[in-house]
């Protein structure tokens, strides 16, 4: 019955977006005309190059609140602690190309992007096996990655404990008193949501990394009612969540 409810829910979703895309394709093509009238034309207006944008007239600009919001965090604090070069691992490239313009990154990714920007230097890596040696990396980052390892989304290989092992490697390569930036989603329940990405408990992200000092928790709630980010937020917050943005800043223990 679930099932059958949840079919239906989106059956209705579909159908009322159809009807939207009809109303907005008239008002769109009234528009059309209206500008092709104009008396003295500086562009060319054909209908052959009609690129219709039906569902942008919105109140207010959307955005995706994860990812505008993780990686302001992870840019604040890396404009606050100012490290000499910085280790990127699969993150936004928005936030590497940011970023670069005040901090020197060097990029991995399993798929290498050709960024082609000052400051930035993109490499192909592997989160199982970090082109590190141990403890030689002060200041890194890997930040809405880790839930989707070993899921099989992005062509890598399936394996239920690859995010404990890619923890693994970045725990292994970051220097005594170095900081990690790790951002994965968290709620109340740990769970798969195959084969998009896990979701943890704030619990399980803090037992991974042994031996690290937790120095901020923030959180990206649900709701924007309850606000955009939360710096220093609690483990209570985020397990009242479904699908929240865990922001974690580690320090490593010195020996």
């Amino acid at each position: 019955m679930r099932i059958t409810r949840t079919l239906i829910n989106k059956a209705g979703k579909r159908a009322q977006r159809r009807l939207y895309a009809i109303m907005f394709f008239f008002k769109a093509t009234s528009h059309f005309f209206q500008l092709k009238s104009h008396s003295k034309p500086r562009f060319s207006l054909q209908l052959r190059d009609l690129q219709l944008c039906l569902f942008d007239a919105t109140a207010s600009t959307t955005f995706d609140r994860h990812y505008v919001f993780h990686t302001a965090w992870a840019s604040r604090i890396l404009a606050e602690t100012r490290p000499e070069s910085h280790i990127d691992i699969s993150s936004s490239l928005y936030f590497v190309a940011n970023v670069s313009a005040f901090v020197p990154i060097e990029f991995y990714d399993y798929r290498p992007a050709k960024l082609g920007l000052s400051g930035v230097g993109s490499h192909q890596g592997d989160l199982y096996a970090l082109p590190f040696s141990d403890a030689s990396v002060r200041s890194l980052s890997c930040m809405h990655v880790v839930e989707h390892i070993g899921l099989g989304r992005y062509g890598d290989r399936l394996d239920y404990d690859g995010d404990i092992k890619a923890v693994s490697e970045i725990r292994r390569v970051v220097s005594s008193g170095g900081n990690v930036l790790f951002v994965v989603p968290v709620g109340g329940k740990p769970l798969i949501k195959f084969n998009a990405h896990r979701i943890y408990t704030y619990r399980q992200v803090v037992s991974m990394f042994s031996g690290f000092r937790l120095k901020e928790f923030a959180l990206i709630p649900d709701s924007e009612m309850e606000g955009g980010l939360i710096r220093y937020a609690s483990e209570a917050q985020a397990n009242s969540q479904q699908y929240g943005c865990g922001c974690f800043w580690f320090e490593k223990e010195t020996n």
